[in-house]
């Protein structure tokens, strides 16, 4: 409680300042449009999936998570509700292998090794893209270079037309389970070159949705059906964002602070026919980071950057079929990372990144470890960039000590790695670019968490780091088109094959509830991805107001087998809740003010456990989404109604066994532009 209101003061606070920064600055400031440039950074090989501002206002979506799905080769695992956790799989690595940057720069989470991507609202988000294997360009942090596959979330950057110098945006949504959203968005012109924002939410939500539940026989007859009411699936947030943007001489600089505040409740599995659980969580989640580009002359870039992060989790669990639960985890992170790079000849260049980061994790548990890391990492990577031809390799080389004081007693360990990558891009026609074949091999490794390795009769301090090789082949197909019903149309595919060694699987010690940690996983991963998007034009092109629309559909197929052990009798079985096929679709229309999207995800069957029986048998779902929104102008305001229906046919299903999702919903929402 007295989190959530020093939080509601701060907001009273910070939009005080903020008015009186409006009466304090010169008003008649205009900021021309700066545009910076580099042929240093940005020299990608691979292109990303992407979805801009533009389709992520179509989407019937409050966070990030939601968004992901409708990239190929993505796996979401949605615990249901507003505020269930919800984190991304992809290419069936798991989770902890995803590096999530936002704002350039990554976030981090050595307590469990997952981001929580439910909290970080679509709201001001300009742009999310993924990147399988890493981002393709050597500008950027050797964290970039380390992971198996990335996700880029970029912010709005304010933006003023002539002869403004602030904007205003307020935005308001209604919607079942009791949801409430209201957002504000202030962006002020604070120089030539210098422009603020500060971006609120605050968010509440009963959880509550009626659900269908039916289980059934291996003989098929119905063990049990019923009809009950999702409980202990409140949320109450709290969001503060506030940014300022800098523009020096050939180079830019960004400072960023983040708060997120939430109490929710744990809806918990639905077993045994018990529909409420005890289980409560408060987060604090804060950040401060920092970041500075320059280009000295016209071979070299240089770029800095600096952040503390601060998370404070307090998990209750008051469920009376076991011991009470009540404790407090509090993390802190230091990250600092200097990337450099110089033009050698004009179509080759190098880069040398180093990053330090630092994690601790306290908590108030019985024997807690009280863990510490130090990770230095290292990379060096070049770049190509010749007629047909685009090259790039790097190589990281990354090494943790880590450090611990159970009971008194103090005790250090070190690991040390290399992990090379090669990406390749050819252009084969002569003249022109609008086909490219691509191809890449690289190698990583996701160390354990402190979960793994720390946790009280559960961890195990002699694991080793789980290793991933990752391949890739694929082709980018893109056109435009001056006449015709399509206007533009662009495809990827890509088939790819990963394996991962040394799996951390959590493994029963003997006692019920009592399990340990072993590398004994081996998965292999064979797949496809597709993506096909486009635009087209309903009306004919003299048309003063003519009917366009946009489309976007992936579909993935993935064969992830689990081969540790022959002797098992799911050795070559599918692993858990990855399913064979999967696939989305978004298709949107604009007529004048008016726009109206469609979205359809599908996935296949799946098996909750490692055998795959008709027991452990979990059925496809689908789900389809309408919204349509409708802009106008209200004196100075420009204002936007929307209505949205989610799950429009009312399927009932779940995404993780025994956590039922909601049915049919619907919101309505309004947003004012000043």
């Amino acid at each position: 409680m007295y989190i959530r209101r020093l939080t509601i003061v701060t907001l009273y606070v910070l939009t005080a300042i903020v008015g009186w920064a409006q009466e304090q600055w010169d008003t008649t400031l205009l900021m021309k449009e700066v545009v910076v440039t580099s042929k240093l950074t940005y020299r990608e090989v691979i292109p990303s999936q992407k979805l801009s501002g533009a389709q992520l206002e179509g989407l019937s979506e409050l966070s990030v998570a939601d968004a992901l799905r409708y990239f190929s080769g993505v796996q979401l695992k949605d615990y249901g509700g507003v505020g269930g956790v919800k984190t991304v799989d992809v290419r069936s690595m798991g989770t902890n292998h995803l590096g999530v940057s936002y704002d350039g720069i990554v976030l981090g989470n050595a307590q469990n090794g997952q981001i929580d991507l439910g909290q970080f609202s679509l709201d001001n988000v300009d742009e999310i893209s993924l990147y399988n294997g890493q981002k393709s360009a050597i500008f950027q942090s050797a964290s970039d270079f380390a992971s198996a596959s990335s996700v880029y979330i970029r912010t709005r950057l304010p933006q003023f037309e002539p002869g403004k110098h602030e904007n205003w945006r307020v935005k308001m949504k209604y919607g079942a389970s009791d949801l409430l959203r209201l957002s504000t968005l202030y962006e002020r012109l604070l120089g030539t070159n210098l422009r603020l924002s500060v971006n609120t939410e605050a968010l509440t939500a009963s959880g509550k949705y009626h659900f269908r539940y039916h289980r059934k026989n291996l003989d098929g007859t119905t063990a049990w059906d019923t009809t009950a009411v999702r409980e202990n699936g409140d949320i109450h947030a709290e969001r503060l964002e506030a940014n300022i943007h800098g523009v020096v001489n050939k180079g830019t600089w960004q400072l960023k602070g983040y708060l997120y505040n939430s109490q929710r409740g744990i809806p918990g599995a639905i077993v045994n026919n018990v529909w409420r659980r005890g289980e409560r969580q408060g987060d604090l989640n804060t950040f401060m980071q920092g970041q500075y580009q320059k280009e000295v002359g016209n071979v070299f870039s240089t770029k800095w950057i600096a952040k503390y992060a601060f998370y404070r989790t307090h998990y209750v669990n008051r469920d009376s079929t076991i011991l009470p639960v009540d404790h407090v985890y509090k993390q802190q992170e230091a990250f600092f990372s200097t990337a450099n790079v110089v033009e050698l000849m004009p179509n080759w260049s190098a880069s040398l990144s180093y990053d330090l980061r630092w994690n601790k994790l306290h908590a108030d548990t019985y024997r807690f470890a009280f863990p510490q890391r130090f990770t230095h990492s290292l990379s060096v990577a070049t770049a190509i960039d010749y007629r047909h031809l685009k090259v790039q390799g790097s190589m990281v080389g990354t090494l943790v000590n880590d450090s611990q004081r159970p009971e008194g007693t103090k005790s250090h360990s070190s690991l040390s790695r290399l992990t090379p990558a090669l990406f390749v891009c050819v252009y084969p026609l002569r003249q022109a670019r609008w086909l490219s074949l691509r191809a890449f091999a690289k190698q990583s490794f996701r160390m354990p968490t402190f979960n793994d390795l720390y946790y009280t009769d559960f961890g195990n301090a002699s694991l080793k780091p789980e290793r991933a090789s990752q391949y890739d082949a694929g082709l980018v197909l893109g056109k435009h088109f001056s006449r015709g019903l399509i206007t533009h149309v662009g495809l990827q595919a890509d088939i790819y094959y990963n394996k991962v060694k040394d799996k951390i699987i959590a493994y029963p010690k003997g006692q019920q509830f009592r399990w340990t940690m072993l590398n004994l996983g081996k998965v292999d991963i064979r797949g496809l991805d597709v993506m096909l998007e486009g635009s087209f034009r309903l009306s004919p092109s003299y048309a003063t107001h003519p009917v366009v629309g946009t489309f976007r559909c992936q579909y993935t197929h993935q064969r992830s087998i689990d081969v540790t052990d022959a002797s098992k009798s799911f050795y070559r079985h599918q692993i858990p809740y990855i399913p064979r096929h999967s696939g989305s679709a978004i298709v949107g229309l604009e007529w004048k003010s008016l726009t109206v999207n469609y979205s359809f995800l599908y996935t296949g069957e799946r098996w909750n456990e490692q055998e795959n029986i008709v027991y452990n048998h979990v059925e496809p779902w689908y789900t389809s989404d309408l919204s349509a929104a409708y802009r106008f102008k209200m004196g100075r305001c420009q204002m936007r109604v929307s209505a949205e229906v989610n799950n429009v046919f009312d399927q009932q299903y779940d995404v993780i066994t025994n956590y039922p999702m909601p049915g049919r919903n619907a919101a309505v929402g309004v947003e004012i532009r000043l």
